[in-house]
């Protein structure tokens, strides 16, 4: 089941995607709200999608790839290196990344991200897929020249249009952690892995990071990002893919900064 957030004629809504078909919710997506659709049937190209969920917190991962541990020269971490973007810096399918004016290197990031669908606090890993709404593609844009200023991750992750995400959240992908995973600027492919080479799967994170904080429904786990990551230019295209899922493509635009 692909389900989409959208807005059409200023009004935002949920629904269940099937095809071109949309049939309206009610409601948020959440505790069974998936059951209740408003009869309304509408057609994709009617509406404009936007990020398909507002989450309180992006939780993210470093280092979570052992290509991309490898990349920067730094050992596999023991535990999940985790960091928060956000909720302003979310943008969706076909919105711009905005290139920050106090950057001179913005990076794509391509992930496989998890929507959760309920409240989850102290969850054990045998039962961490019970929280979980679906999945959808994720560009954790990352300004690297002042992440690596920094020695931290909050300013060079944090700016608005910072976390791309879309297009729709899947809800029956399988096993989350044998995806495949890219990223494809101007047509260009230059990220290239499987979930599968992620050193935390998805059911440890979740557990892990529900015993830090209490994870709410529509908040997401950002799970890492493989080799091969690089800089974007004002003008680019960058998608993301991952299989099973479908393309997030965004395009970079220059930041106005008033006088």
């Amino acid at each position: 089941m692909r389900l989409i957030r959208f807005e059409q004629m200023g009004r935002t809504a949920y629904g269940i995607l099937d095809g071109e078909k949309i049939s309206v919710l009610w409601g948020l997506p959440y505790e069974g709200g998936l059951a209740n659709t408003t009869g309304e049937v509408m057609s994709l190209p009617e509406v404009t999608l936007l990020a398909p969920c507002e989450p309180s917190k992006i939780i993210a991962l470093g280092l979570n790839y052992r290509d991309h541990a490898a990349e920067f020269g730094n050992p596999v971490p023991d535990e999940p290196l985790i960091f928060m973007k956000p909720s302003t810096a979310v943008i969706g399918p076909d919105e711009v990344i905005v290139y920050p004016a106090m950057s001179r290197r913005v990076d794509y990031e391509a992930e496989l991200a998890v929507v959760l669908g309920k409240t989850a606090r102290h969850v054990p890993e045998e039962k961490a897929f019970d929280y979980v709404l679906g999945y959808t593609c994720f560009n954790d844009v990352t300004a690297r020249d002042l992440q690596k200023k920094d020695g931290q991750f909050t300013r060079a992750k944090g700016f608005d249009t910072f976390a791309a995400m879309g297009p729709w959240i899947e809800t029956d992908i399988g096993d989350p952690d044998r995806l495949e995973v890219e990223a494809v600027l101007n047509g260009a492919r230059k990220q290239h892995s499987n979930t599968s080479n992620m050193v935390f799967g998805v059911a440890t994170l979740i557990s892990f990071i529900s015993r830090i904080m209490t994870l709410l429904p529509g908040d997401v786990i950002a799970t890492g990002t493989p080799s091969g990551i690089g800089p974007m230019q004002v003008g680019d295209v960058v998608e993301i893919k991952v299989e099973k899922i479908g393309t997030l493509r965004n395009q970079v635009v220059a930041e106005r900064v008033k006088a």
